[in-house]
């Protein structure tokens, strides 16, 4: 029997009966969300974000938006339940001069039979026309709820006054509280309501819950509390933290890690773990963004079944830590929130977008090892209605600047995406991912800091080691080197598969060290660039020891030529960015138009145009083959190739050509943050 999981087919009921075994044995032991063994999603179509506004939501105009959405080429949705449309008609439509809402009071109550039932139809009726319908984790973002109790919400050290409230929720004018992450039975409380309000529009084909990017108050990262964290805090490390969070964490780094630490112990145990227990347990799979997460971000990603990235509000680099994560984990999906706010925050060419420039985002994300493309997105709209936005997107809908060009796109991006699921994600090193560095460093200088940026710990500027750029390398941190195994030459972790690891960081976490000694013992070549110190306020007191013994041994070295002597998968003057995915019979390498290399927010309407076919001569060497590859880019065009074990090269037809765009000169007067 195949693996219904893998086809480009919809479920059946037998596929729900396997569906529901692997729920089962999931659900028990569980240590992370573990290893996928099949893809989540029937189809590697792109799906879409669907915002209703807390309006009445009809079946006919629920009908009417799925069938359109369905012949653009989208494979399915994802409903977030959100603001009134008046909420926001100060604060930002004013501004720009857009149409004002009326207030409306017709909306469906938050939970209520009516909520459900429509709730109920619409997964109904995307299952009868085989797209899928993921939901969202409650409304509005990040998790929260106004039956909320002040102790189950965000609380701040030092300040027992402070609250985050959700003000774009369904139920405004009633505010949320956004919950207290930290707290296993505050989530309880908070995701219980909504289980029983969901419940009913989780039957028939599996649906995700999705969590949303981390958005409590970045500013707050260093005093982020909760009951019982101090006690916790020394029995682990053996002193009071209590006079470094009454004078500042930020005047001692050492301190801030200590905290770092148990606060991603906390995060990940009491909130990504049962939120991912919990969708299993209703018959759903969790797909999350971790990012901004005060937290481990490569560890916290392996406890989603579909971890989730974003761009470009966050830039496309990024991404290779999650698809890293992704690998390490044995995770086959890699989703990503794309075309946020490309052109700058709010709606900057709003319905003026062009498809060069989110073609451009969209292989910009392939060669960071995306494979499941998620459009932000759709606004709800009545029948005969296309007047409806939402503030930080680009727009889906009939009348928007994209719907000619919707469905060749959409078809584009399923082709690759497809292709990009194939196998596992190719690897030979492994990078040291500079986590440690991040947290002793703090804040981002000013002028990187965004209203969703603020520490360093979140990762959100990091590339690979430019003499890497040929290895197709992979980010690897402590909590995986601790999972892995080094068998006959080959360093194992999921689906990962390594020939040395690269280090080059200033600070490196004492059982990071206490990992990679084993690891070395064992024969792991490595290349330690340099000598790091020990993060935290208590020493380990042989840690300087360890890290001797480490250097001392015949395989670790400072040269990388000299750790790593086999040649790179790919070579060449001004290497392309790729992608590869290996199977045990063929390779397939993605690669990106030049003008997708170190793409930054925000782009500029036009950015992506050109009239030019750029060359690059490279040498791809796989399967103990050498095989030399003349790449022509065509105008907005990317490459895809297809090398099989015998060394025979097919070109993949990704062929799409967009319009070209229009280069427009950017607002003085947007907001860009």
């Amino acid at each position: 029997m195949k693996n219904p999981f893998t086809t480009e087919k919809s479920y059946s009921f037998t596929h729900l009966i396997v569906w529901a075994i692997l729920l089962l044995t999931a659900c028990q032991g569980l240590e992370h969300s573990g290893p996928a063994p099949h893809l989540f999603y029937p189809d590697s179509k792109p799906r879409t974000r669907w915002w209703w506004f807390a309006t009445e939501i009809t079946p006919e105009s629920v009908k009417h938006q799925l069938d359109w959405l369905k012949e653009k080429g989208f494979g399915g949705v994802e409903i977030a339940w959100v603001y009134p449309l008046y909420r926001y008609q100060d604060a930002y439509f004013k501004r720009w001069n857009k149409r004002f809402y009326a207030k409306d009071s017709t909306a469906q109550e938050w939970l209520s039979p009516e909520w459900q039932n429509i709730m109920v139809y619409t997964k109904k009726y995307a299952d009868s026309i085989g797209m899928s319908c993921d939901f969202g984790l409650g409304s509005s973002w990040p998790e929260g709820a106004s039956y909320l109790s002040k102790e189950d919400g965000t609380q701040i050290y030092g300040d027992t006054t402070f609250e985050q409230l959700l003000t774009f929720t369904w139920e405004y004018p009633v505010n949320g509280r956004v919950l207290n992450h930290l707290d296993s039975n505050a989530f309880d409380r908070f995701v219980t309501p909504f289980a029983e309000g969901i419940a009913p529009a989780l039957a028939g084909n599996p649906s995700a819950l999705f969590s949303d990017s981390w958005e409590i108050k970045l500013n707050a990262t260093n005093k982020i509390w909760t009951p019982g964290f101090e006690d916790a805090f020394q029995k682990r490390f053996g002193y009071d933290i209590i006079p470094f969070m009454e004078d500042s964490l930020d005047n001692f780094p050492d301190v801030r890690y200590d905290y770092m630490q148990l606060l991603s112990d906390y995060v990940i145990n009491q909130f990504y773990r049962p939120y991912t227990n919990r969708s299993h347990a209703l018959g759903a799979f969790s797909r999350g963004q971790c990012l901004a997460s005060p937290t481990d971000i490569m560890e916290t990603y392996s406890f989603v079944d579909v971890p989730e990235t974003e761009a470009m509000l966050n830039n496309p680099n990024y991404a290779r830590i999650v698809s890293s994560s992704a690998s390490l984990a044995g995770k086959k999906e890699i989703s990503c929130e794309t075309f946020t706010c490309p052109y700058g925050f709010p709606n900057t060419n709003l319905r003026e977008e062009q498809t060069a420039d989110l073609k451009m985002i969209a292989d910009a994300l392939f060669v960071q090892g995306v494979n499941q493309i998620f459009w932000h997105g759709t606004p709800y709209n009545g029948v005969g209605s296309d007047s409806v936005d939402f503030l930080a997107t680009v727009y889906v809908g009939p009348n928007g600047s994209l719907t000619d060009e919707l469905k060749p796109f959409n078809a584009y991006m399923q082709k690759v995406s497809q292709y990009m699921k194939k196998g596992r994600t190719y690897s030979d090193v492994a990078v040291y991912i500079p986590y440690e560095d991040g947290v002793m460093a703090g804040p981002y200088p000013r002028e990187k800091q965004r209203v969703w940026v603020w520490g360093q710990y979140e990762m959100r500027y990091l590339y690979p080691p430019e003499e890497l750029e040929g290895y197709h390398p992979l980010w690897i941190n402590r909590s995986f080197l601790q999972q892995a195994r080094y068998e006959k030459g080959i360093l194992h972790c999921g689906d990962a598969e390594f020939s040395s690891l690269y280090i080059d960081v200033d600070y490196l976490d004492s059982e990071a060290l206490s990992a990679i000694l084993d690891l070395a013992r064992d024969g792991l070549p490595i290349c330690l660039k340099k000598t790091p110190q020990e993060p935290g306020h208590t020493k380990s007191g042989d840690y300087a020891q360890r890290l001797e013994a480490l250097s001392a041994l015949p395989n670790v070295k400072s040269s990388f030529a000299e750790t790593h002597p086999s040649p790179p998968l790919v070579t060449g003057d001004s290497l392309p960015d790729y992608w590869g995915r290996v199977t045990d019979e063929e390779l397939y390498l993605f690669f990106a138009h030049p003008f997708c290399e170190g793409l930054k927010y925000p782009l500029t309407s036009g950015d992506s145009f050109t009239d030019s076919t750029f060359t690059r001569d490279v040498v791809v060497q796989i399967f103990e083959e050498e095989i030399p590859l003349s790449l022509a880019f065509k105008p907005y065009q990317s490459l895809m190739y297809r090398i099989d074990k015998r060394g025979k090269v097919e070109t993949v037809d990704i062929e799409f050509v967009p319009k070209d765009p229009v280069i427009k000169e950017r607002s003085k007067e947007r907001m860009y943050f």
